[in-house]
């Protein structure tokens, strides 16, 4: 059974992600160490990119409906400096969190307001940034984990929701797929399964029964099935670890266009 996560769970999730995020900067022997996952990136960087995010969406949601984002955010973004020194550093990263979990409390989960993806499976509202945030919270946690040595699996609740996140609101979109159709299974340990469809019509997603399951019968055979705990999926997705390390049936090749498809739009 698929739980919903609603929005105080997200907010919840949101400050938990973003504390082990700062205990993570709190424990690194510098702030200048490199992200693996992030090569182009320092510590302080990855720090600056989250907490700036943080700010840049709670003026998104707090602006309400838009058919872009607010200009003074934008700007805002563009010259974002963060403070150098470690502790006033996590303070500034606090306050990013507190800024945002405060905009999407009292924006609630329905708003309507600008983002960047496509309405056709993630709502373009409060409760859409809210649940986005909590990936990419838990996603740079993990980098910033790794970048210190101490990577720890994304938490459960987080991870068996991620999967169906990514798929719906990063994939979907109405821009052709530029070679044959096909399908893309996501099948989670924990017992739970996805199928992302690729087509003339675009990309879009839907939950199938896990292997094994008889309510509804097995799905048809899919151009490519990923195999893995949710946690390893998401980061899969995120290209945060190999392909190595889920279980990859079929045509794995098929996994490779699909990394290196650039949908309009």
């Amino acid at each position: 059974m698929h739980k919903t996560l609603e929005l105080p769970d997200l907010l919840r999730l949101i400050d938990e992600r973003s504390t082990a995020f700062r205990a993570a900067v709190a424990a690194a022997p510098r702030t200048d160490v490199r992200v693996p996952t992030c090569p182009e990136w320092t510590l302080f960087d990855l720090a600056e990119h989250l907490g700036g995010g943080d700010r840049f969406w709670a003026a998104v949601v707090g602006a309400g409906p838009a058919d872009a984002p607010p200009a003074e955010a934008t700007a805002a973004r563009a010259a974002l400096e963060a403070p150098r020194e470690r502790d006033a550093l996590l303070a500034w990263l606090a306050e990013s969190t507190r800024l945002l979990l405060s905009a999407l409390r009292e924006a609630g989960p329905r708003n309507d307001c600008w983002t960047w993806w496509s309405a056709l499976q993630s709502p373009r509202n409060s409760g859409g940034v809210a649940r986005h945030r909590v990936q990419e919270t838990a996603v740079h946690t993990y980098d910033a984990q790794l970048a210190v040595g101490a990577p720890e699996p994304l938490p459960a609740e987080v991870a068996l929701d991620g999967v169906e996140e990514f798929l719906f609101t990063c994939c979907a979109t109405p821009s052709a797929w530029p070679h044959e159709p096909t399908t893309f299974d996501f099948h989670a340990a924990e017992g739970r399964s996805w199928r992302l469809t690729v087509d003339g019509d675009g990309a879009r997603s839907t939950r199938i029964p896990a292997p094994g399951a008889t309510a509804g019968g097995e799905p048809d055979t899919a151009g490519a099935a990923l195999h893995g705990t949710a946690g390893e999926l998401v980061l899969f997705c995120y290209e945060r670890i190999p392909a190595g390390s889920v279980r990859i049936e079929a045509d794995a090749g098929l996994i490779d266009l699909l990394r290196a498809w650039e949908p309009e739009g």
